[in-house]
């Protein structure tokens, strides 16, 4: 039996994995390429090549060796400089459209002391296992892996650390089982603290997306953030402005209680791209409480955070 007959012999999805297959002396062996599985997901392979080629009659043995080629996983911080300006909602919606554009993409909920990406993604209440001292990720229904402080303690229970406690729990959000996912979103907590410097000294990121509402005061404290990336030699993708004008829906006027294109003036000021601006909308909210980001929809709601994708996309690929 030549190498063809043998694979012939095995389902599509395993086939496709084999690299090299010879049988001589009633002795099967096979080299998988096993990229992208993790531990128990390569068990699961190897089980089932012995359980199918072992029926044959003229095969007594099967010798399986495995080989995987490195993911090149590129971390993208989303950041702020101050809480509540939607980074959150971002992230989750970034991670969803770029799925959807089928991007492999995982999603870090770094904001240690104020996990939400367990509600954005719909998967509360999930325990991440964990395999040769490492974390697997959780699956949101969203088809996200993602991991979060969020899984790991107990719903409202507060999360008194210190600085270091805090810088060792990201690492322990990014150094895990992420498999085949090659683009790594991680949700920072608002400011420049010990998580920010934790990153940027361990995990260092292929860029930076910032976020703000218009305000001055929101855009000072992005400015700061902007300028830790810069500092630590992280490129900024770009600025991103959140919460810019409000449609009334009942007698749907348009108004502006945070302002309206001050961080597109600000990215303007330093240089840096200007991603788009989503609107302060009733359904983007109730969707996000609801674990159902607007990021699945095709409505008008998911345009603002396909098109800004899309641009985080282009930048991953130039």
């Amino acid at each position: 039996m030549d190498q063809d007959a043998l694979i012939s012999r095995l389902p599509a999805s395993i086939a496709s994995r084999v690299r090299s297959a010879k049988l001589a002396d009633g002795v099967a062996t096979l080299v998988l390429d096993v990229s992208g599985l993790d531990a128990s997901k390569r068990g699961e392979l190897e089980e089932a090549v012995r359980d199918i080629l072992g029926q044959l009659d003229e095969i007594a043995e099967v010798r399986v060796a495995m080989t995987a080629e490195k993911v090149q996983r590129r971390i993208v911080a989303i950041g702020s400089g101050k809480g509540g300006v939607g980074k959150s909602t971002l992230t989750a919606n970034l991670a969803v459209a770029l799925h959807r554009m089928g991007r492999k993409v995982g999603v870090v909920d770094a904001d240690i002391y104020g996990p939400s990406q367990p509600t954005l993604l719909d998967n509360q209440g999930e325990r991440p296992q964990a395999e040769e001292q490492k974390l697997i990720p959780v699956q949101s229904p969203h088809g996200i892996p993602v991991l979060s402080m969020g899984h790991l303690v107990e719903p409202g229970k507060a999360i008194a650390w210190r600085g270091p406690m805090a810088g060792n729990a990201l690492g322990q959000l990014i150094d895990a089982h992420w498999g085949e996912v090659d683009t790594l979103l991680v949700d920072l907590p608002p400011g420049t603290g010990d998580v920010q410097l934790s990153m940027l000294q361990k995990h260092k990121p292929a860029g930076a997306v910032i976020v703000s509402t218009p305000q001055d005061l929101a855009l000072i404290d992005a400015q700061r953030a902007a300028q830790l990336f810069d500092a630590a030699g992280v490129p900024l993708i770009g600025l991103v402005e959140n919460m810019a004008g409000y449609v009334c829906p009942n007698c749907g006027e348009i108004s502006d209680p945070f302002g309206q294109g001050g961080v597109e003036a600000a990215a303007k000021a330093m240089d840096v791209p200007f991603m788009g601006r989503i609107p302060l909308n009733m359904a983007i909210r109730e969707a996000s409480d609801g674990g159902t980001p607007p990021a699945t929809r095709d409505d008008d709601t998911s345009a603002p955070f396909r098109q800004i994708a899309e641009q985080l996309a282009a930048w991953l690929d130039a």
